[in-house]
């Protein structure tokens, strides 16, 4: 049985008007909530409902998986990928978070240098106008040397997002695996592989200067010398899911990524 949300904290963007607007309705409907900005979140709460983009999701889900907390994610954005309801579903989400109509995933995560990543890390060399020779170790063994752009280490749920664009196949979130994906990779061999969540991944750069330029979820930059280790985050990204059809993964392809549909004529 779930467990019943006391707290409710009601994140939006602050650069978004649609957000504000939409987060100040919710604070009227909920009771016992917190209107939080998404620079500025508090982990007193039992559930995150967040209000923006994939961007703004991804912010959250970072930081409230360190303390085990659900979202829920209201789209204004564009895309919208990862979050659950649109605006003029309020009333809606409402009714199955008081009838318990909902479950939670445990979405894999990556972490590297005290920094997480719900989507993907990417590896470049600090110079970003040549490709670069990065050499992949897996467990320690190395594997192979790539002269590419970049590296992108990918989890299921990032598989549809900078992974896709450059390649990498599409993964159910439920499969226990990571994907490692090549951009613009100089040889016509070079292929995304996909490796098990509980292997231990090493980035190394033999350029001069060797240093690394290391994204997490596009969001968070940090440079490395020479090396980087990437593994299996111990924590979860708790995503809260309303029972509904859309939200089965396949149903979200064909409606997000208008994936399987013919071109219109």
């Amino acid at each position: 049985m779930h467990k019943t949300f006391e707290k409710i904290g009601i994140i939006y963007n602050s650069d978004v008007v649609e957000s504000k607007n939409l987060a100040e309705k919710l604070l009227k409907i909920f009771n016992n909530s917190a209107l939080m900005n998404v620079d500025n979140m508090s982990a007193d709460i039992d559930l995150a409902v967040v209000i923006g983009g994939d961007g703004t999701f991804l912010k959250a889900s970072r930081f409230y998986s360190n303390y085990k907390i659900p979202i829920l994610g209201f789209n204004v954005g564009r895309l919208g990928y990862l979050t659950q309801a649109k605006p003029d579903e309020i009333n809606e989400v409402v009714n199955k978070l008081k009838n318990k109509e909902f479950s939670i995933e445990n979405r894999l995560m990556l972490k590297a240098n005290n920094e997480t990543a719900l989507n993907d890390v990417v590896i470049k060399g600090v110079n970003c106008a040549r490709s670069s020779t990065l050499d992949l170790y897996i467990n320690d063994k190395k594997l192979c040397s790539y002269i590419a752009d970049g590296l992108i280490i990918s989890t299921p749920t990032g598989s549809t997002a900078y992974s896709l664009s450059a390649g990498g196949p599409i993964v159910s979130p439920e499969v226990d695996c990571f994907l490692i994906i090549p951009i613009c990779p100089h040889t016509l061999n070079m292929r995304p592989i996909v490796v098990s969540s509980n292997e231990k991944i090493a980035i190394k750069n033999h350029e001069n200067p060797a240093k690394l330029n290391v994204s997490f979820d596009g969001q968070v930059d940090i440079i490395v010398e020479n090396e980087i280790t990437i593994e299996k985050n111990d924590n979860f990204a708790k995503l809260l899911v309303l029972n509904q059809k859309k939200d089965k993964f396949y149903d979200i392809l064909k409606e997000k990524l208008h994936w399987s549909l013919s071109p219109k004529k």
